[in-house]
């Protein structure tokens, strides 16, 4: 409706993969010296195929195809350079892992990232843009009030690149505001509750959804709940996200196993104080439960519904890396394989907090309907203040609620591999959260 949604995904990945291919073509032309046929191209079509395949996904997990990156081509530069050299990174990896293939292209990956990088600016930057660009703008009038409304406004028209354009002046009469438009003019209306007067009608919900990747929480009720949290996720869901739960609380248990002499020495050349840290967290269903994490503070003070920043009790250096590694996570595997804990769901409240965020918003409890996650939607999206790593006031954590509300809506093993992979990005690549 707005962005192009699947068409711009799609189009931008076609794109992706003639680059690729392009650039492997050129790349061994320069190598050689001579136009590639045939039998010079045989040996690299299988393994490249492979390394196309997995290059995609790193720049899907990279953001590289989500609308973020097309409305705000800025920070596009620096994404595409740190992505497709991660990308050589990881083919020199792959040749080095598997040398059956039989070749050892160390020339031919060195040319190749200087050629991929040329062709994909030059796709990205230059003909992307101009295939997908509008030729005008749809008008439309927004129908609608309060901060929610006035973000949506903002967002849509202060960026030209979304598909329309919200065309409307104010009249206030006595206490009241009256939206005055020419209607002659307006292709779309978004509006609080539908009312069909021959154009198109948009939910203001739907299109605040669309934009921003969360719900309006002005807009939450019973009625909302009832429609899309409270029904059964399917058995095959279920299943599949249980059995990757299993074997990825192994895998976390394995790398547990691993670090935990590694941290144990680090803390101790910091200072005193114990190894992990215990909580009682919430729970599905609001349900406590016991989680064991590595100590990232200062001391092992009992949850007590504060804020970090509250207290006396600071983050330790050794506890910043294990946070922005994930590493200080790692421990919950426990509660992972018992089922306690999702690798991917909302992000679990420690008691205190999440007792004092339930008493000053509403519907708060609502995100404990479903198992709560180590990773989720809010966590991969969310842009915090600087220097933190989660919500430290309730205004964050009412946008925080709105992305877990997101997920509650759509949850499904196609937004879990999203996440997952997205999650993968900010551990290891510390790319741009765009």
């Amino acid at each position: 409706m707005i962005i192009g949604g699947r068409r711009t995904s799609l189009l931008l990945f076609v794109g992706d993969c003639v680059a690729f291919a392009l650039s492997l073509y050129l790349t061994l032309w320069l190598r050689y010296l001579e136009v590639p046929d045939e039998t010079l191209l045989a040996p690299y079509v299988i393994p490249f195929t492979f390394l196309f395949v997995l290059w995609t996904l790193v720049f899907y997990s990279a953001g590289l195809y989500g609308k973020r990156l097309a409305l705000f081509p800025s920070r596009l530069p620096n994404a595409l350079l740190k992505t497709q050299t991660a990308n050589i990174l990881f083919a020199a990896l792959f040749f080095f892992l598997i040398p059956a293939f039989g070749i050892a292209p160390k020339t031919i990956l060195a040319l190749y990232l200087l050629v991929s990088l040329v062709l994909i600016f030059i796709w990205r930057l230059v003909v992307y843009p101009r295939v997908s660009a509008r030729r005008f703008r749809e008008h439309a009038v927004l129908i609608a009030k309060g901060a929610e409304a006035d973000e949506l406004f903002a967002e849509v028209n202060g960026n030209p690149r979304y598909g329309i354009e919200f065309s409307s002046r104010e009249k206030r009469e006595g206490n009241g505001t009256i939206l005055v438009v020419d209607k002659a003019n307006i292709d779309e209306i978004v509006v609080n509750a539908f009312a069909r007067e021959g154009r198109q009608v948009v939910a203001f919900e739907d299109m605040y959804e669309e934009v921003f990747d969360r719900i309006p929480l002005s807009q939450l009720g019973r009625a909302w709940f009832r429609e899309n949290a409270t029904s059964a996720d399917p058995f095959r869901y279920m299943f599949a996200k249980r059995c990757i739960d299993i074997v990825g609380g192994l895998v976390m248990g394995l790398v547990t196993l691993v670090a935990t002499p590694f941290i144990f020495i680090a803390n101790i050349c910091e200072g005193p104080g114990p190894l992990f840290l215990r909580q009682i967290r919430f729970g599905k269903h609001g349900m406590p439960i016991r989680v064991y994490k590595f100590r990232s503070m200062q001391k092992d003070i009992p949850a007590s519904g504060q804020w970090t920043h509250e207290g006396e009790n600071h983050v330790t250096r050794v506890g910043a890396f294990l946070r922005q590694t994930s590493l200080d996570e790692f421990p919950q595997f426990i509660n992972v394989i018992r089922g306690e804990l999702s690798l991917i769901g909302p992000r679990s409240d420690i008691l205190g907090l999440g007792e004092r965020l339930a008493e000053a918003l509403p519907y708060y409890r609502a995100r404990y309907l479903i198992v709560p996650g180590i990773t989720g939607w809010a966590q991969i999206n969310q842009q915090y203040e600087p220097g933190n790593v989660s919500p430290q006031s309730i205004e964050e954590t009412k946008v925080r609620l709105a992305y877990d509300f997101y997920y509650l809506k759509h949850r499904s093993l196609g937004l879990d591999i999203i996440i997952a992979l997205k999650t993968f990005k900010r551990m290891f690549f510390r790319l741009s959260s765009w």
